[in-house]
């Protein structure tokens, strides 16, 4: 048996899933990115007449997509403390990994959770990094 959860603060999915979904003490959390809720405002981003990438700033992602996590897992039951893993999805590994791994240290400072990071092509909407977070109930 599963429950799902949709957060009153984090942005909406961009498809048909919930926020989260509770397994047992599990809450698997989908894809979640650094947007606004109830916009399509990205933090740090500045985008074309076209909607493609002029330029981005990989903190000010960074720091969005932890506060978007953190409403999920609140609004879910859990919290930040309980995160046991996370994928992390960035689209250009070179430049950005750096600075995300900085700010995780930060983020993350008192046991840490387990991490993949892995670089990909592109995201679905016109973002730098997503995190796809398991954490316990």
């Amino acid at each position: 048996m599963s429950q799902k959860f949709e957060s009153s603060k984090a942005p909406e999915p961009v498809g048909l899933y919930p926020h989260a979904r509770r397994v047992g003490d599990l809450l698997f959390l989908s894809g979640v990115g650094p947007r606004e809720r109830g916009s399509k405002k990205i933090p740090g981003v500045e985008l074309d007449d076209k909607g493609a990438i002029v330029s981005y700033d990989i903190e000010q992602q960074c720091r969005s997509v932890f506060q978007n996590v953190r409403w999920i897992l609140e609004d879910a039951g859990s919290s930040w403390e309980k995160i046991v893993d996370v994928t992390v999805f960035l689209t250009n590994m070179k430049d950005d990994f750096p600075i995300y791994n900085k700010l995780w240290a930060e983020y993350f400072a008192e046991n840490p959770p387990c991490r993949t990071t892995i670089e990909i092509n592109c995201l679905p909407t016109p973002i730098a990094i997503e995190l796809k977070v398991i954490a316990t109930i």
